[in-house]
């Protein structure tokens, strides 16, 4: 397998380039691609994932489903569906839909170590069917659990969920219930990411 790469944006959302992944983050992090994924059932539960604890950035953080970079040229579907099944186990049939929810969602944020996440980050939703099963990658996800709304806007004020997570929830909670979020549409995604 090759080195995972990001993609460099400028102040335009604009790709300007690539880095390799595991070089780029530290205290001066460049501007990047990203996305998260909020998984939610069609109970309106939300699968929520704490981050491996040997992840080399924000370790052991409470955060939403799923998060990656696109690759060079990959789409943010293709990209979602990737991790999800990576990360999570979820296989492309299991989803019901993707939804963009926040497609100009965007954050910086640093860690206790100095570490800096600098992301223009597009948040979707996938729905699946209640009881879908999941088989978390250990060496990305430490523990994943559905939790109903409520328990996810609780997690907002406590010190373990990660950055991102509060920023997209203050964003997310003005919506409503997970499975009304509207679509927002694709045409307010960065010019460096197609769907």
């Amino acid at each position: 397998m090759g080195v995972e790469e990001i993609v460099l944006l400028n102040a335009e959302d604009e790709a300007v380039g690539t880095a390799p992944k595991a070089e780029s983050h530290h205290r001066d992090t460049p501007y990047h691609l990203a996305f998260s994924c909020y998984v939610v059932d069609t109970e309106g539960r939300v699968l929520i994932t704490q981050r491996a604890l040997g992840k080399r950035t924000f370790p052991g953080v409470w955060t939403g489903s799923c998060c990656g970079h696109p690759g060079p040229g990959e789409g943010l579907r293709g990209a979602v569906i990737r991790r999800l099944r990576d990360e999570l186990g979820l296989l492309d049939e299991s989803l019901e839909s993707l939804t963009p929810v926040l497609p100009g969602f965007h954050y910086r944020a640093v860690a206790d170590d100095g570490t800096v996440e600098h992301e223009r980050c597009p948040v979707v939703r996938a729905t699946v069917p209640a009881g879908t099963s999941v088989r978390a990658n250990r060496a990305e996800v430490e523990a994943a659990e559905w939790w109903t709304w409520k328990e996810c806007l609780d997690l907002v004020d406590r010190p373990e969920s990660s950055p991102w997570y509060r920023l997209q929830l203050a964003e997310l909670a003005p919506l409503g219930e997970p499975r009304d979020w509207p679509d927002a549409g694709t045409a307010p995604l960065p010019p460096a990411l197609g769907w």
